[in-house]
């Protein structure tokens, strides 16, 4: 990947953001357990930063995705992970499919009030029984009339205690579940739709997620995006972006762990001379930076395929697999030099153990990243090589 002297203005403007208007507060959203997210958001829309793929005519940028992989690489410089998640699913995850095969009132509805932050995202697959087997989930709409009524649930939500629409995947039909379901824009103040609870996890703690439940929500049949039956292949191609975009927001926070625990160590002083002067700990040191500069290497060729308009499915599931292995990898060395102070709470790399857990798990887990590889290298049981 070539990035120009545009990119890496968008580069630095990102990082100037992330110091002033998110690093200084993060201890405070931890805290919380949760991020002012309309009135972030709203910034970030005002500089561009939700629509930076996005066409023109919804308030975007209009650019490639050469540069939305700038943009998500540098939102890591957060010192954590739970804003750069958030964001993912408002540029990356909850609007592609709008973007791209929304009609244009549908468009300017939704998609553009989230490019310019006046509005929040969430996107909405993962139920209480079906997560990673996206096939098998059970909220249903029915026609009713020029509207749909959805009754349903939906599970670990990200933005979804704060999100104003959600992207809703949903069962339209009885048909064979890959061709049955729909994705449907959801305003979330639509009567019958409550925010149950949101959730105590382990790490993101600053993102609020969210069960959510639809009971005889009506929305119009307008609120669909594109074709009914088609969503299941829409969300498959939200994925990759959503896998991409994980992927290339762990490198930065990985390569700082690496030079924050450098640091530590050359100065943390044990049996007369420093950790780091261990050759096993600056030897891991090395190899785990190589490591990084090949999940690097690796999303960066994906995402130029992207660019050039082929299909990532592949690619991007080996960037989803190994960057989530990589991170815990990462994180748990790192924090095993720092020694007591990693394990404390409030500790950076105790917060990078914790956040980048998640990778392995959110977006399809690790058992499916490589079930998908499995099959596009034909060796699925009960299939033979070609």
């Amino acid at each position: 990947m070539l990035f120009t002297e545009q990119h890496e203005e968008l580069r630095n403007s990102v990082r100037r953001f992330v110091e002033a208007e998110i690093n200084p507060y993060v201890d405070d959203w931890e805290e919380e357990g949760r991020f002012p997210a309309h009135e972030l958001f709203k910034k970030m829309g005002s500089q561009g930063f939700l629509g930076v793929d996005k066409a023109e005519d919804v308030g975007g940028m209009g650019l490639d995705y050469s540069y939305v992989m700038a943009f998500a690489e540098e939102m890591g410089t957060a010192h954590h992970g739970s804003v750069p998640m958030a964001v993912g699913v408002q540029t990356a995850m909850a609007t592609p499919a709008l973007a791209q095969f929304g009609s244009d009132e549908l468009r300017q509805e939704f998609l553009a009030p989230a490019v310019s932050g006046d509005m929040v995202a969430a996107i909405g697959v993962t139920e209480p029984g079906a997560g990673s087997d996206v096939a098998s989930l059970k909220t249903n709409a029915r026609k009713d009339g020029d509207d749909y009524i959805i009754n349903g649930s939906k599970m670990f939500i990200t933005n979804g205690a704060q999100a104003d629409w959600v992207c809703l995947l949903c069962n339209t039909s009885d048909g064979p579940i890959h061709r049955n379901k729909t994705l449907i824009c959801v305003p979330m103040n639509t009567p019958g739709v409550t925010v149950e609870r949101t959730l105590n996890k382990m790490g993101m703690r600053a993102s609020d997620t969210a069960l959510i439940f639809f009971d005889d929500v009506r929305v119009p049949q307008r609120n669909r995006i594109a074709n009914e039956g088609e969503g299941f292949t829409y969300q498959m191609i939200q994925f990759q972006e959503e896998r991409l975009w994980g992927a290339l927001s762990m490198l930065r926070p990985m390569e700082k762990a690496i030079q924050d625990t450098i640091e530590y160590t050359r100065d943390r002083k044990i049996f007369g001379g420093s950790i780091l002067d261990n050759q096993v700990v600056h030897f891991r040191m090395a190899e785990l930076t190589t490591e990084i500069e090949l999940l690097r290497s690796l999303v960066y060729r994906a995402g130029e395929d992207l660019v050039a308009g082929e299909d990532v499915t592949y690619l991007a599931s080996m960037a989803k697999l190994k960057g989530g292995r990589l991170v815990r990898e990462v994180s748990d060395s790192c924090l095993q030099y720092w020694g007591g102070m990693g394990y404390m709470w409030e500790s950076k790399i105790g917060r990078l153990f914790r956040d980048g857990r998640l990778m392995s798990i959110g977006g399809g887990a690790d058992e499916v990243m490589l079930q998908i590889l499995c099959k596009y290298m034909d060796i699925l049981p009960g299939r033979r090589n070609k």
